[in-house]
């Protein structure tokens, strides 16, 4: 009898609810759940209460005791997310969007509210990354794209500013912020020029070249701008060799806004030693290198060969030389073992020299040097033949090249640089050229383990969320000029075509996952 009495003070909030009466049917669900507090769907129901009543932090709290109740819920997911939008927590929202997204869920209008509700912050570039989204989802929304462009004519103007050797840092990083902002990129520029140049960006960004030959490579640039009158916010990124150059302790730091460095702490912490003060007149901010896995296919029956690539320029910092004497002693062990270059010399000398030694080493059947092959036809194509990436780099912080190996299934062979345990496991890691041939000739190889690691720790998409993070803190510093054009949120305010409201789920409970 009690049992059912509880059913009947259930069934009568609900009724109360389809009625609008939702204090009334808030007091009978509560007083049903004292008695049936693991009931999901019953807790579910009196957040959507609490949401139309206008008491969003509770309407959170019961909906996030309902997923722990019920995992894999729609309905709560979908209520969660309206809860955290309608109390202003848009972030949290957003955190569920992916979730959404595989479930086939995220509507074009929920991402349209977030849009107005980053708006409403202020955050110009989490309403365009919504909006943008929304138009994936629903391309017929015409009214989207003039709305973007309005909302991207308010956002600061970047300009990069890099030599030839970096495209590939900058390439996906431009792509990305280009959605967003105004965007220039700048191959080494005149200096003469500079000044104009950061005039007309709110955002500078250097991105120096670790391998440039000439004075007026984006090294000396930086430090030339860093000398000139205020005139934009400016980012400059130091790569592990560019380090221990004279140029980061010419750079006059105070007119830094953000210093970007890579991912392990021995850069970092090798500058802060060589320049005084140079935690109180810079923000640094770390930033790992990111893979985009799409342009690197991963196949699940690779199997173990006899291939090993050296990916990279051909430079001192990264000591091919090593390489060579390691392979000499398993060319010894096994002669079917075949090493490949790919990447450009960075000098004459080091050419000569990395020749000779293959000829002395009796490795001219062996080893071969393919400079133009992996820009000709990609990197993962080059790769497709191959089984090992090795990295014998002096100075790294984490190989751009070694992790496109690694992302294509390759087992990777590290030379334990200074902080290679910090992003590297243990395992990776070789020290002399015996634990070199340990590792090729081990049993132990799982492709898709190492393809797992760069999923985990080095993609695309976590670099990107730490690029996105220091362009949203220069924008919220009022980063654009005072002269430009004010505008009301009210004129972009984005349309909402239906409410979506927990209301009409309590209402019709089937009708919610049939209209998704």
């Amino acid at each position: 009898m009690a049992q059912r009495k509880c059913v009947n003070l259930y069934q009568r909030g609900l009724e109360l609810a389809k009625s609008c009466r939702y204090r009334e049917a808030l007091a009978c669900i509560q007083e049903y759940l004292c008695t049936a507090p693991d009931n999901a769907q019953a807790m579910n129901d009196a957040g959507a209460i609490l949401y139309c009543l206008g008491r969003f932090d509770e309407a959170i709290e019961h909906f996030v005791k309902a997923r722990t109740l019920r995992r894999g819920s729609v309905e709560t997911l979908l209520n969660l997310a309206e809860s955290y939008l309608g109390a202003g927590r848009t972030n949290e929202a957003v955190q569920l969007f992916d979730e959404m997204e595989q479930l086939g869920v995220l509507s074009s209008e929920v991402l349209n509210k977030a849009a107005n509700a980053f708006l409403a912050k202020d955050n110009k570039a989490g309403a365009i990354k919504m909006l943008q989204k929304s138009l994936e989802i629903k391309p017929d929304q015409k009214i989207l794209q003039p709305m973007i462009e309005v909302i991207r004519s308010k956002m600061p103007r970047v300009t990069f500013f890099c030599g030839d050797k970096n495209a590939g840092f900058v390439d996906e990083i431009f792509e990305f912020i280009k959605q967003r902002f105004e965007v220039n990129l700048i191959e080494k520029p005149r200096e003469e020029d500079l000044y104009e140049l950061m005039e007309s960006s709110d955002i500078s960004w250097f991105v120096p070249d670790s391998e440039a030959r000439t004075r007026r490579e984006p090294a000396s640039l930086a430090v030339t701008a860093s000398m000139l009158p205020k005139l934009c916010k400016i980012i400059i990124r130091v790569d592990n060799s560019d380090a221990y150059k004279k140029w980061p302790r010419q750079v006059n730091w105070n007119n830094i806004d953000i210093l970007v460095v890579g991912g392990n702490s021995i850069v970092r912490d090798f500058l802060v030693q060589k320049i005084p003060g140079l935690e109180n007149q810079t923000s640094i901010v770390t930033i790992p290198t990111g893979v985009n896995l799409e342009k690197f296919g991963f196949t699940t029956n690779r199997l173990r060969g006899k291939n090993i690539a050296f990916l990279g320029g051909l430079s001192l910092p990264n000591n091919p030389a090593f390489v060579l004497q390691c392979m000499q002693k398993l060319h010894y062990i096994d002669p079917e073992y075949r090493l490949f270059f790919g990447g450009e010399f960075a000098d004459s000398a080091l050419e000569q020299y990395l020749k000779h030694m293959v000829n002395a080493l009796g490795l001219r059947d062996v080893v071969f040097f393919d400079q133009a092959a992996a820009e000709q036809e990609g990197v993962s194509r080059w790769l497709e033949d191959k089984h090992y990436v090795v990295s014998t780099s002096i100075i790294e912080n984490q190989s751009r090249e070694l992790l496109e190996g690694m992302a294509c299934g390759l087992k990777p062979v590290i030379h334990n640089f200074p902080g290679a345990e910090q992003v590297f496991p243990s395992q990776f890691l070789f020290n002399i050229s015996e634990e070199f041939c340990q590792q090729i000739l081990s049993d132990k190889y799982e492709p898709q383990m190492y393809r797992r690691f760069v999923e985990e720790n080095y993609s695309l998409e976590n670099q990107l969320i730490k690029i996105d993070d220091i362009f949203r803190l220069l924008e919220s510093q009022n980063t654009v000029r005072e002269s430009a054009p004010k505008t009301r949120i009210e004129e972009y305010r984005i349309p909402i075509m239906s409410s979506g409201a927990p209301e009409s789920q309590i209402a019709d409970r089937e009708a919610l996952t049939k209209g998704f």
